[in-house]
């Protein structure tokens, strides 16, 4: 039990650099920020600002910065909710699209190398210890524990 945040710290800054290596598209380079909130609204449809920031944890000042530039880059499109135009919902441009869908290949690129140093049983392992730890820290109060849907 002693070198158990070492290992976590060692498993969340190898995590940390795969994450940062995937953020260059050839097309655009993404700060890890920026491809969480890709992330985010390609998989929660259309979702406000707000849901964006909470899900990510990111007071929203910070994030609408970052909304702004992902904006600019042409990769997110802010649109006023009908019924409330205070309300800005997110949705990906064709470029944002294809950069997420990118940066995810990527992503499942290095885990599937990753997942093929080990076998079935092994890999099966570790996403239910995945699981169980994710499931555990939701239910700790001193984990920050945004609603995700399919939780």
């Amino acid at each position: 039990m002693d070198n158990i945040r070492e290992l976590f710290q060692m498993t969340i800054r190898r995590f940390h650099f795969l994450d940062k290596n995937s953020c260059s598209t050839g097309v655009s380079y993404l700060s890890l920020t920026q491809s969480h909130i890709l992330y985010e609204i390609d998989r929660q449809h259309q979702p406000s600002m707000q849901q964006v920031a909470d899900a990510l944890g990111i007071d929203i000042t910070t994030f609408s910065r970052q909304v702004q530039t992902l904006v600019k880059m042409n990769l997110v499109k802010k649109t006023p909710l009908p019924q409330d135009k205070r309300v800005m919902i997110l949705s990906l441009t064709v470029e944002g699209k294809y950069v997420t869908t990118t940066v995810d290949r990527t992503i499942s690129e290095y885990l599937n190398e990753i997942f093929s140093h080990m076998n079935e049983f092994e890999k099966e392992t570790v996403i239910r210890s995945l699981e169980l730890l994710n499931s555990a820290m939701i239910k700790t109060e001193k984990c920050y524990s945004p609603t995700l849907k399919g939780e």
